[in-house]
């Protein structure tokens, strides 16, 4: 890695902040720690070191922003695909974002994984163009920064441990590509597991409209964030709005008997998908997550009723599900 620096300097900088920002499962803290210890040692130029870093991350922001406010929320299925964790870090990402507001394109720079999410919803948000530039530059110039410096102050040590670290060679690189191999197919395995449930449990809109027209007491439950119902104000009739972290207990609030249908916005109705494994383990016997979500109900030109906030239920209040069955569907 010091000779690649040595070699290529602030190109192969520039290269891997940005495949770093704009997604790729690759950590950036041993390139900028290198840039830094080689400015220190006088091998490389500290200011275009750090420019080069900062316009790497400026950059893979605009790409993603830019792609955010022309496909809006539907990026999130792309960039999905290059995520190493896309089912747990999405719902998370919008969650944050709206508690901190454009704040979080800042923060996000520290967060593996992240950063091209939040770039995306501050696009599809959407948030203006010099807002954002302004965010992503602090958040570019603290990020890279901080890493930089301390490679700068810590240049000695660094040198050292490098050269220490040297005779072990290409066993060094193979024990590396071993354990990041390793936790890749933990994580595809645990992800396949994931899919698989989801395609046996899963509910079409066809089946669910033809459902609740046959006057099947069915519970369903919108479990989008306040960003999605901000971006479609509309739900599927008589759907209960609801966080998950409702129903951490949720056989205080549903009939065990009860047949659910959660739907969500999340790529491959993620957060759903979870949400009905957990009641199945509180033994829930008919649990389904709508194939799709909403945006799959909205495509099939199936009817929709605008969202009205109601306050959260309460344990020991009237359970949800016999709120569900006294509302008329339209």
């Amino acid at each position: 890695m010091a000779d690649l620096l040595v070699q290529y300097g602030v190109v192969l900088v520039f290269a891997w902040v940005f495949a770093v920002q704009a997604g790729m499962p690759i950590p950036a803290g041993p390139i900028l720690l290198g840039a830094g210890a080689l400015s220190g040692s006088g091998q490389m130029n500290l200011a275009l070191a750090l420019g080069a870093a900062i316009a790497a991350a400026l950059g893979a922001d605009v790409l993603w922003y830019s792609l955010g406010r022309s496909q809006g929320t539907r990026l999130l299925e792309t960039l999905c695909r290059f995520s190493i964790n896309p089912d747990s870090v999405v719902r998370d990402a919008k969650e944050r974002f709206v508690a901190h507001g454009v704040r979080y394109v800042v923060l996000a720079k520290f967060l593996p994984g992240v950063n091209p999410l939040v770039a995306g919803l501050a696009g599809a948000a959407p948030i203006r163009p010099e807002r954002f530039l302004l965010c992503a530059s602090t958040g570019a110039l603290l990020w890279a920064g901080a890493w930089i410096t301390l490679g700068y102050l810590f240049a000695d040590i660094i040198g050292r441990v490098a050269t220490r670290a040297a005779p072990l060679g290409w066993l060094l690189v193979i024990v590396i590509a071993a354990v990041l191999t390793s936790y890749l197919v933990f994580k595809f395995v645990r992800r396949r597991r994931f899919l698989l449930h989801l395609w046996k449990a899963r509910i079409t809109p066809i089946e669910l409209k033809r459902r609740l027209e046959a006057g099947d007491p069915i519970v369903i439950f919108d479990l989008r964030t306040a960003l999605d119902i901000a971006t479609a104000p509309y739900r599927i009739p008589g759907a209960l709005e609801i966080g998950p972290e409702a129903l951490r207990h949720p056989y205080r609030l549903i009939p065990r008997d009860s047949e659910v249908v959660f739907y969500c916005a999340e790529p491959r109705e993620a957060t759903s998908a979870r949400m009905a494994l957990g009641l199945a383990s509180h033994g829930f016997k008919n649990v389904h997550p709508l194939s799709g979500g909403f945006e799959a109900w909205r495509q099939a030109g199936f009817v929709v009723e605008p969202v009205v906030q109601v306050p959260s239920p309460r344990p020991g209040s009237q359970s949800l599900a016999r709120q569900h069955h006294t509302r008329p569907a339209r």
